[in-house]
């Protein structure tokens, strides 16, 4: 008598139907990391162009205007997800002696789909903020 050996049709179909449930679970968790993950290139370019104003401030006593900070191409993150934007922080004061930067992520790139925390702003005095969600959750 002969015994046949191998996968059922059945069997098979329940093997896929597994390995697409733990794939249904995994790849948005994994999104969701990855996207936390590539948050920290907004606020490390917030931080690298604050110690350049703050360089700069100290040889000239004034701020960088943002047409000088876009000549030293610091308008964007080092890994290009974000924009680095800078305006003056108070309309009553001069714009030579504060900045606010804020970053905001690349139209249609990756970081684009995070509605967690779609803009990061830090000024000269070290506040920092973000939209719509709290720092704590934005800056770790």
């Amino acid at each position: 008598m002969r015994t046949r050996q191998g996968f059922s049709l059945i069997e098979l179909m329940i093997v896929v139907l597994v390995i697409a449930i733990i794939a249904s679970i995994a790849v948005p968790s994994y999104r969701s990391y990855v996207l936390r993950a590539q948050r920290t290139d907004a606020t490390s370019a917030l931080l690298r162009v604050r110690s350049t104003q703050e360089k700069f401030f100290l040889q000239n006593q004034r701020y960088m205007t943002p047409a000088e900070l876009a000549a030293l191409a610091l308008n964007a993150s080092e890994h290009g997800y974000y924009t680095i934007a800078s305006a003056v922080p108070d309309p009553d004061r001069p714009a030579m002696l504060g900045f606010k930067l804020t970053a905001t992520p690349v139209a249609g790139g990756p970081q684009a789909t995070d509605t967690k925390c779609t803009s990061f702003t830090l000024n000269d005095t070290g506040l920092r903020s973000s939209a719509p969600s709290p720092i704590e959750t934005c800056w770790k």
